[in-house]
């Protein structure tokens, strides 16, 4: 199991933006996609946001496309996801989470991470 930190939630106003950063230990960080995922109170958690394992492919969901940007950094084990015009109703606490396999492709599918963050807590006041 790879430990997995988030940071970078918070309270911010309808229409702002904040950065969560996913940091992972290790020197096989480079190898292994990347995803955000999110919880919001009384809903199952949905896919954000993947990254490959190069960086090379980015994938979003539907409803953010366009206000939502992951990158990374593989010389500083670390994922950003960049939220702007952010909605009271994505309210949530936001998860990275590594693939089960390295060198895989992409995937938007849960069950393809084994290796989650703890969460940070991301509210967006209307």
């Amino acid at each position: 199991q790879v430990q997995l930190v988030e940071s970078g939630g918070g309270l911010v106003q309808a229409g702002g933006s904040l950065r969560l950063s996913c940091t992972a230990p290790g020197r096989t960080f480079s190898r292994y996609a990347m995803g955000w995922f999110r919880q919001a109170p009384g809903k199952e958690r949905e896919f954000v946001a993947g990254i490959s394992w190069s960086g090379g492919s980015l994938y979003s969901a539907g409803s953010v496309k366009g206000r939502f940007t992951i990158s990374r950094d593989n010389a500083k084990n670390t994922v950003y996801l960049q939220m702007n015009s952010l909605k009271p109703e994505e309210t949530a606490v936001y998860y990275c989470a590594r693939s089960n396999t390295a060198f895989a492709v992409l995937s938007t599918t849960q069950d393809n991470y084994d290796n989650w963050g703890q969460g940070t807590q991301v509210t967006v006041s209307s």
